[in-house]
């Protein structure tokens, strides 16, 4: 048995993972505001579902940030009371254990890799596409980080083959203009129906619409489609995986893996693409899985 957390910004949820992949126990608490009461509230999941399972487990957690290997304080968490604070040292000496860290996006790709859509395949790029756009590499079972610790970071490359209305692109919250997140994220999609109609929707109101046949909506989805598509023909030629996993709240756009698919074509360098797309198997709990995965089956405590 293996405990994963998954730290996020509202929330912190908490599960007991079984060597078969069941989760016996579930707990969520909403996330403090402050440090000290984050570690509070990290140390109290971790008990409850000990005192549940009737057992010490290993600690796995995905967190929005990194930490960085040199110094061990946590940087780029978008919950800020996080950044510049040794978590893991301080986890580690509170529950008297080594605790395992890791980015949430990649966490989110060794659920998909190791018992969800893309289970077996050697090659994973896990996907996120919500309020931004991140990512994560999997290769053999074990997540890619990368010497500055921002593998996968996609969303703020510059979006391939723009067209001419597309330079220079929207202003992305890194501070650049153009970025992928700036064009696919969802809130993007929002802002580039109301760019190009005057109207606002709300992305769920765009794919209605959209499905309902509405002449601007359609529209709307078809750019967002193709953004998506040469997007993700980079990661292609770069990466070549196997699997490309959906997630994150744009994910549950109906037909959204095969919409992408079929139109790589003309973008990725090779004349046939085995490279499929899918959605996430495991939703929501696909990130608190991978925290727990951290810890392979009959790791000791």
């Amino acid at each position: 048995m293996r405990i994963g957390i998954d730290l996020g910004g509202t929330k912190i949820e908490g599960i007991a993972l079984s060597n078969t992949g069941e989760i016996p126990v579930r707990h969520r608490v909403a996330t403090p505001n402050s440090y000290e009461a984050t570690l509070d509230a990290l140390t109290g999941v971790v008990d409850t579902i000990e005192r549940a399972v009737d057992m010490r487990c290993p600690v796995g957690i995905g967190i929005p940030g990194t930490v960085m290997p040199e110094t061990g304080v946590v940087k780029n968490a978008n919950s800020v009371c996080l950044n510049g604070e040794t978590l893991q040292a301080d986890l580690n000496a509170r529950l008297g254990r080594t605790v395992r860290l890791m980015n949430d996006a990649n966490c989110f790709a060794l659920s998909e890799a190791a018992d969800g859509a893309a289970a077996g395949a050697p090659v994973v790029f896990g996907v996120i596409l919500g309020t931004g756009v991140g990512g994560g590499i999997v290769v053999d079972g074990k997540c890619l980080i990368g010497v500055n610790q921002i593998t996968g970071e996609w969303g703020h490359n510059p979006l391939p083959w723009p067209s001419h209305e597309e330079i220079p692109g929207p202003t992305c919250y890194c501070g650049r203009r153009g970025c992928i997140e700036a064009f696919i994220s969802g809130p993007a999609m929002a802002r580039d129906h109301t760019a190009h109609t005057g109207k606002t929707l709300s992305t769920y109101d765009i794919v209605k619409g959209a499905r309902d046949g509405d002449a601007e909506p359609v529209a709307t989805m078809e750019r967002y489609y193709n953004r998506l598509a040469r997007s993700l023909a980079t990661v292609i030629n770069l990466l070549d995986p196997d699997v490309i996993v959906l997630g994150g709240g744009m994910s549950n756009v109906p037909g959204l893996a095969d919409a992408a698919h079929a139109r790589l074509g003309g973008y990725v360098f090779s004349d046939t693409i085995e490279t499929r797309i899918v959605k996430n198997m495991h939703g929501d709990s696909s990130g608190v899985r991978g925290a727990a995965w951290l810890w392979p089956v009959g790791s000791p405590v």
